[in-house]
């Protein structure tokens, strides 16, 4: 069995096409893309040249492999460049002294498939900080409690990118890690031989994690954050800012 039918569900994913539309664009009838996909029946040969054509796809590729979206955005990409992908340059946005492209927590997944996409990364919105970290910086928005005390929900993280070809990473650090499915927010724990990172949240609930950096698609150091919560003091310090101005009082008192 080939995988035609997967290629197809997903192509269309990618091209957002409904199983009408992809019919109507390769003169199909809409059953007939839906046995596609499903694995009951495979498309004439005819119409395989004209898919693989039209999505700059070989044939061969389109039966045998089963492609990801990540491989399908690329060709997507370069085709229209009638160029090879290769490692992308750094997006012009990148090299805007404190211009930082913001990704937020809903552009995330799809952050994942085009973060090596210049034309994605130079569409994001960006944000201006003051900082001296160099051209290549993000912004991220934090998801979930995980980081918590130290981050929350919403708030966003000022990072600036970690090479991976030959990584510096400290022991203590907040680093931010693009991975297949997600991002994940962690600090440095340990690191062992052969790239292997434990990573530890700031939120005791949450276990500590193991990462390969080999299966990280992107590392950044985690320099700063802003936060729209208004934090209320702990009775803690509540305490230590009275006993501050009682002794202020008492200062002024005896002045």
């Amino acid at each position: 069995m080939s995988n035609v039918g997967k290629n197809i569900r997903k192509l269309r994913t990618v091209k957002k096409l409904s199983q009408a539309a992809f019919a109507e664009l390769f003169g199909l009838a809409r059953p007939s893309v839906g046995a596609y996909e499903e694995g009951r029946s495979e498309p004439k040969m005819e119409t395989l040249i004209q898919i693989a054509q039209h999505f700059g796809l070989s044939v061969d590729l389109l039966l045998t492999k089963e492609l990801t979206v990540n491989e399908l955005y690329n060709f997507d990409l370069y085709k229209q460049k009638g160029t090879t992908p290769t490692a992308a340059p750094l997006a012009e946005a990148d090299r805007q002294q404190h211009l930082t492209p913001y990704v937020p927590a809903t552009r995330m997944l799809e952050y994942i498939v085009q973060h090596h996409a210049t034309p994605f990364i130079d569409g994001l919105t960006t944000l201006t900080f003051p900082h001296n970290l160099g051209p290549t910086t993000r912004a991220f928005e934090i998801a979930g409690a995980d980081m918590q005390p130290t981050l929350r929900h919403q708030d966003v993280v000022l990072c600036c990118h970690v090479d991976k070809a030959s990584p510096r990473l400290h022991v203590g650090r907040l680093y931010a890690f693009v991975t297949q499915s997600r991002l994940l927010v962690r600090r440095l724990s340990e690191q062992k031989t052969g790239g292997l990172l434990k990573l530890r949240a700031d939120n005791p609930d949450y276990p500590v994690q193991d990462l390969l950096l080999t299966d990280a698609l992107e590392v950044w150091e985690v320099h700063g954050s802003f936060s729209t919560h208004l934090r209320a003091p702990a009775m803690l310090e509540e305490r230590v800012s009275q006993l501050e101005r009682q002794l202020e009082e008492v200062l002024a008192r005896l002045a």
